[in-house]
C-alpha cells in the first residue's frame, strides 16, 4: 500500500507557499505544481519535496500529472480560468477535488458537477478557504438555531489585504455586478446595492453587500431562499463602489481588464507581522416569516492563516477516508465545527438580537 498523497497546484503563489510550508510544518509531503519550473523547483528544493511543473489549458493535458495523487488542492487564481478543466481531470483521474475559491460561478460550476462526481466516487469541495469556510460554518449553525429561516444575512470584518490572485479575481468580478441571492435564485444588483449598519463583533459599521462566494455555497448549506453578504466600509469608500456601477459595463473590456490585472499583480500579499495583526470578525443573521431572529459571531485569525489551516485539515481528512463521492460545501464535509477548532478561533455565539 502506498501512503496517500496530495498536490498543492499553483504553490508558488502567495497563498500557495503559505500552505506549502505548513504542510511541511506539519510532516506531510505534497507534490508542489505550477506552469513554471523556474519559480516551483527552488521552492520544492527548500522544502525538500517532489514537483510537477505543468499547465491546466485541458483536462486531458492535466489528468496524467494527477496519476497517484489522492487529493488536489488547487490554489492558483482566478479560478475561473482553470478550475473546470482541473475538476473534469480529477473526475477522470479519481482525485479529490479542493480549491480556496471565492469565485460564485466556480462553486455554481462544481455542482453541475456533482452526479458525475458522485459516480466517480470523487469528492469537489470549492472554497475551503477563508472563502467560505467561516461564514459558512456560521450558515449552518443559523439554520441550525432557526431551522424555518427565509432570510440569511453573512459578513466578515477583516483587514487582511490583498493577494496578487485576490486582487486579479476581484478585478474581474467588477463588471459583473453584486450578486445576491432572491427566491432561490442568483441574481446580479448593482454594486453595493444595500448599506446597513452591523455589528460584526467589534462594534456597529456601515456595511455593504458583496459578491461573495456564499451566495452560491449556503444556499446548497442551508437550503434558505434569500442571501446576502455584507463588509464593512467607510460610507466614502460605500459612495466610491457605487460610483462605478455608472462604468460598470467598460470595465470588462479586455483592455480595461488587462490594465487592472497588470496593477493587481503588483499586489505584495501581508507580511506575517501584518497577517498576526489582522483578525477577522465574522456575522451572520437570519430571520424567519414571523420576525424572529438569531444572530452568530466568531472571532477568528487573519483570513491567510484561516485558508492555510482550514485547507490543510480539509486535506487531512481526505487523505484519512473521505465521504461519498460529490459536490460538498466546506460545513457539510467537514463539520460547522471546523470554524472553531482553526487556530486562533473563539467559539460561535448566537443570540436572539
Amino acid at each position: 500500500m502506498t501512503e496517500p498523497t496530495f498536490m498543492i497546484y499553483g504553490a508558488y503563489g502567495y497563498t500557495g507557499e503559505l500552505i506549502a510550508r505548513q504542510a511541511v510544518a506539519q510532516g506531510l509531503s505534497p507534490v508542489l505544481a505550477g506552469r513554471r519550473e523556474d519559480q516551483l523547483k527552488p521552492l520544492a528544493d527548500a522544502l525538500g519535496l517532489r514537483y510537477k511543473a505543468f499547465g491546466m489549458r485541458e483536462a486531458s493535458d492535466i489528468a496524467p500529472y494527477l496519476d497517484g495523487v489522492d487529493v488536489l488542492l488547487h490554489c492558483a487564481g482566478p479560478f475561473s480560468a482553470t478550475a473546470p478543466q482541473a475538476i473534469a481531470a480529477c473526475i477522470q483521474s479519481k482525485t479529490h477535488y479542493l480549491d480556496i475559491t471565492g469565485e460564485i460561478n466556480v462553486f455554481e460550476h462544481a455542482f453541475t458537477r456533482h452526479e458525475h462526481a458522485a459516480q466517480a466516487g470523487v469528492v469537489l469541495c470549492c472554497g475551503v478557504g477563508f472563502d467560505v469556510v467561516p461564514t459558512d460554518c456560521i450558515a449552518a449553525y443559523l439554520v441550525q438555531a432557526l431551522p424555518d429561516a427565509a432570510e440569511l444575512a453573512l459578513g466578515f470584518d477583516s483587514r487582511s489585504g490583498f493577494s496578487p490572485g485576490t486582487a486579479k479575481t476581484s478585478v474581474e468580478g467588477l463588471a459583473d455586478g453584486g450578486k445576491i441571492r432572491r427566491n432561490g435564485r442568483i441574481t446580479t444588483v448593482p454594486l453595493a446595492a444595500s448599506v446597513r449598519e452591523i455589528d460584526f463583533g467589534n462594534g456597529a459599521k456601515q456595511a455593504m453587500t458583496i459578491p461573495w462566494g456564499d451566495v452560491s455555497t449556503a444556499w446548497h448549506t442551508t437550503g434558505i431562499s434569500d442571501i446576502e453578504v455584507y463588509m464593512p466600509m467607510s460610507p466614502k469608500r460605500i459612495k466610491q463602489v457605487q460610483r462605478l456601477n455608472w462604468v460598470r459595463p467598460l470595465l470588462g473590456l479586455s483592455p480595461v481588464q488587462s490594465f487592472l490585472k497588470s496593477r493587481a499583480a503588483r499586489v505584495a500579499g501581508p507580511d506575517e507581522a501584518k497577517r498576526e495583526k489582522a483578525t477577522t470578525h465574522v456575522w451572520g443573521e437570519v430571520v424567519n416569516d414571523r420576525g424572529d431572529h438569531r444572530v452568530a459571531r466568531v472571532h477568528v485569525a487573519n483570513g491567510y492563516e484561516v485558508t492555510v489551516h482550514a485547507s490543510l485539515a480539509i486535506v487531512a481528512q481526505l487523505l484519512a477516508g473521505a465521504p461519498a463521492g460529490g459536490a460538498y460545501t466546506p460545513s457539510r464535509l467537514a463539520g460547522k465545527e471546523l470554524v472553531e477548532r482553526l487556530p486562533g478561533s473563539g467559539r460561535v455565539t448566537i443570540s436572539e438580537e
